[in-house]
Parts: structure tokens; C-alpha cells; sequence
């Protein structure tokens, strides 16, 4: 593990400071990411620097790296999902001031004066994990259709000299007989 970065940061100072934060973090130490993944875990690589922008707001450009260990719902088998995220924060001191910062700043909130970079870091893994984890090595599930025992990538062709069959097509005729009274027999 690399720690040549604090835990939290005054993010007002960092900016006035130019400071650029870097190193790794333990993905086991993340709550929120923990429940998606699948051990063991690994860690993720960031990068974070401070600045201000023209209209004198703290901002961070954060970079995040790390292959999560996932289950893919394919084949049901541990992969590893490569995640590299970029992201311009704002940073905020409460969630009304949310709306003054301009568009293209994701919200950071700073808490009592302070950023936890560990939460940004994990933040940026949150937004970056697919919501359905899929191994791209694992091909496409294939369907067989098997006719005689083999199998075929596409379905067979409906021959449009074989009816159609159709279930429920006189079904409005059984019903409105039903509710009528009288006995099928009689119709």
C-alpha cells in the first residue's frame, strides 16, 4: 500500500497549495464498493489535485484505477473489471450550494472543512462499476434450437405455409357465450 497522502484534506488549503495527492487505497476498506465485489480484494489507484478555478471555487481533478474482482452474471465466474474513471469535483460545504457550482463540476462535499480522499476514490469506483457485472471474455449466452439434435445459432424459420397458431383467438366468443347463458352445445 502506498501512503503518501493524508486521510482527509482541507480542500481550500490543498488549492491554495496546487497539492497533488497520490498513492493507493485498500479496496477492503471501502464499505459502500465491498458488497459488490468478490474476494479477494485488491486496491485502486488514485491521483487527486487541487486548484481554483476562475471563479475562485476549490476544485479536484480526481483519477481513479483498479480492476474490481466482480461475479459475472454470464457465466457466474470471478473476473476482474478494469475501471479507469476521470471526474472534475466541485467542492461544497452543504448540499444547497449545489446548485451554484457550474455544470460541468460533479459535487464533492466536504464535511466539517475536510475531504476524505479514500471517499472520493470510492465514490469514483461506485460510478465506474458495471450495475450488471459482465465478463467480456465470456461470449454471448447461445440459444439452441436443436431440430433433430442439432443445435443452430438462430432460430428456425416460420414457414408461412404452417397456420399460425393462435391460443387465445376464441377466447371473446367463449366469454361473451358464457356471460349470454347459454351452453356451448346450443351455439
Amino acid at each position: 500500500m502506498s501512503r503518501d497522502y493524508p486521510d482527509q484534506v482541507d480542500p481550500w488549503k490543498a488549492a491554495e497549495g496546487r497539492r497533488t495527492f497520490s498513492g493507493t487505497v485498500p479496496m477492503d476498506r471501502m464499505a459502500r464498493l465491498m458488497p459488490l465485489l468478490e474476494p479477494p480484494v485488491g486496491e485502486a489507484e488514485f491521483t487527486a489535485q487541487f486548484r481554483f478555478d476562475e471563479e475562485r471555487n476549490a476544485v479536484i481533478r480526481i483519477e481513479v484505477r483498479a480492476k474490481l474482482p466482480m461475479i459475472c452474471q454470464r457465466s457466474l465466474k470471478r473476473y476482474e473489471e478494469s475501471v479507469q474513471r476521470r471526474s472534475l469535483l466541485g467542492v461544497i460545504t452543504s448540499a444547497d450550494e449545489e446548485s451554484d457550482l457550474p455544470g460541468h463540476y460533479e459535487p464533492a462535499l466536504a464535511e466539517n472543512g475536510r475531504i476524505q480522499l479514500r471517499d472520493l476514490v470510492e465514490d469514483e469506483l461506485l460510478l465506474g462499476a458495471p450495475q450488471v457485472p459482465r465478463d467480456p471474455a465470456v461470449d454471448a449466452v447461445r440459444r439452441s434450437f436443436g431440430r433433430s439434435g442439432s443445435e443452430q445459432d438462430e432460430p428456425p424459420a416460420s414457414s408461412s405455409d404452417e397456420p399460425t397458431r393462435r391460443p387465445f383467438a376464441d377466447l371473446a366468443e367463449q366469454l361473451a357465450r358464457k356471460q349470454s347463458g347459454k351452453p356451448e352445445e346450443e351455439q
